[in-house]
């Protein structure tokens, strides 16, 4: 007995040691850590259970029978995160650059099957040179087992993915395939072609962290949610993003005993609104004053700024707030704007997770580029979604919704269930300067001074409909509000609209328009 207990003791450190100390050297050298030093961050200490870590791959093709590759370059397990069940895989750089083969591809999908069986959240932490080309199409197979899991577990359970390495060709499609992407600056990238490609076929010459650093994906494409500096803050980020989900969706998102007073007031928000319509003001000052301990998570922060997207609690309960941000192109809706909250809404209406939309949009951003880029297609999304939501969903007008806009964030017609405004609230078809000169074309050129008489057409506008109170005279806001009122308001009516239930047609599935 004692000498099986020694091999198994061999075979374990082994396995442990991954690449072995030189390539565990390298790695620290480069300012990451290791696959099982990650999974240590991230799990509550002593609960990860490691699964198949004896699995080997099984090619014999270009010499490849001849070598170790510990746990085939992927850690898989389940555990604790902050007392909750999450699974997850790590795979190991060390151990011949975490490439993707058969049985490193089929340890993931084991461990994803397993997270759907067990209704519990996944997290994949990507450190991979790719396809491992000695193995051909059993590599891309692999891949597309993987994709074809991402695909069912979406809107079943929370799918987060950590670029904390290369990650290129086919080994990006997952993580994008995923909820929530996180990357790090300086060590990780995700590109389809390298730059050694790029410039083959185009010329242009340009590196990695250019084409495709967490920078990059953080603020131009939009493809990572999240930018860390590094691999500490990242896992960090990761279980506090966790603290906001529910295990799958059948579950309600985790609950906090509040420390802060569902009935606190802040008298700061009644003169948080400029005198001047032309002005801008900071939403998340809004959000500040009327979130659980001014706490919020904000995915996608530096990425359509004109468009606010963050987790939070209210009372305690967790809540998805959609915001028009007019410091960002006066919080106008463009394409990006309507992209980032489309599928932020989606997720939260996958996840049981209420929304609370929070209007100052002037209406959508107009010129060619939005046009031609398709404002008409990706702007109908946000309609799309918001209708499609049958989660509570309450809405607050702090300024102006106008038009189209006003619809899209939303309204009652899209299905909103409870509707606020502050009393500076300017619902109109559109501003009064067009209006006036649209409804009053006729007078002002008839007028001896057409510049005063559309001033004076553009105030009548003004005080005849630049109020909430003829939308209110309608039953399409359910009530204006002091400012200072907002967080007991929408605590009362987020608590009123917990036990909804809503229903749609009986159907395959919607053609969303992408």
């Amino acid at each position: 007995m004692d000498n099986k207990l020694e091999k198994l003791a061999k075979l374990e450190a082994q396995i442990k040691a991954g690449g072995g100390e030189e390539r565990v050297k390298a790695q620290h050298d480069s300012g990451k850590l290791t696959a099982r030093e990650r999974l240590n961050l991230l799990f509550d200490k002593g609960t990860f259970q490691e699964m198949d870590a004896f699995v080997e791959h099984r090619s014999t093709s270009f010499g490849m029978e001849k070598t170790y590759i510990p746990a085939d370059g992927v850690i898989t397990g389940y555990g604790k995160v902050n007392e909750r069940t999450v699974c997850a895989f790590a795979q190991d750089f060390t151990a011949r650059g975490g490439t993707l083969g058969e049985m490193h591809a089929r340890k993931i999908a084991k461990i994803m099957d397993l997270a759907m069986s067990i209704k519990s959240p996944i997290v994949g932490l990507i450190d991979s040179g790719g396809a491992r080309i000695q193995e051909g199409v059993n590599a891309l197979d692999g891949y597309g087992k993987i994709f074809f899991r991402n695909s069912n577990a979406s809107g079943f359970i929370p799918q987060i993915s950590a670029i904390m390495g290369p990650a290129a060709g086919g080994a990006v499609y997952s993580p994008a395939m995923t909820d929530f992407v996180f990357m790090v600056k300086k060590t990780s990238y995700m590109y389809i072609t390298g730059p050694g490609v790029v410039k083959t076929v185009t010329g242009e010459e340009i590196s990695d962290e250019e084409l495709g650093g967490a920078l990059t994906h953080f603020t131009k494409s939009g493809v990572a949610q999240f930018a860390c500096d590094n691999d500490e803050e990242t896992i960090k980020e990761i279980k506090q993003l966790l603290g906001y989900l529910p295990e799958s969706c059948e579950d309600k998102p985790p609950y906090a005993a509040p420390t802060d007073s569902p009935e606190r007031t802040e008298a700061r928000l009644d003169g948080i609104i400029p005198e001047s319509a032309q002005q801008s003001y900071n939403m998340k000052e809004v959000i500040y004053a009327i979130v659980d301990n001014g706490e919020f998570l904000e995915p996608a922060s530096k990425f359509a700024q004109n468009i606010i997207t963050c987790f939070a609690r209210m009372n305690g309960h967790v809540v998805g707030i959609i915001a028009n941000q007019p410091m960002y192109l006066a919080g106008c809706l463009d394409i990006n704007a309507s992209d980032k909250a489309t599928r932020f809404i989606r997720f939260c209406d996958a996840f049981n997770i209420p929304l609370l939309t929070l209007t100052d949009v002037p209406g959508y951003l107009p010129g060619s580029h939005q046009e031609w880029g398709g404002i008409i297609r990706h702007g109908a999304k946000l309609l799309w979604c918001y209708s499609e939501a049958t989660v509570p969903k309450i809405t607050l007008i702090t300024r102006k919704a106008y038009g189209g806009a006003y619809i899209a964030m939303c309204s009652q017609s899209l299905g909103a269930d409870y509707t606020l405004a502050w009393p500076q609230a300017e619902i109109a078809v559109m501003g009064a300067e067009g209006a006036a000169a649209i409804i009053h074309r006729a007078e002002i050129q008839a007028a001896t001074d057409p510049a005063a008489k559309r001033k004076e057409k553009i105030a009548e506008y003004r005080d005849l409909l630049y109020n909430p109170y003829i939308a209110a005279r309608q039953g399409y806001i359910n009530a204006v509000i002091k400012p200072q009122e907002s967080r007991p308001r929408i605590i009362a009516a987020l608590e009123a609209l917990l036990s909804k239930e809503a229903a749609r047609p009986v159907r395959r599935h919607g053609n969303i328009p992408m």
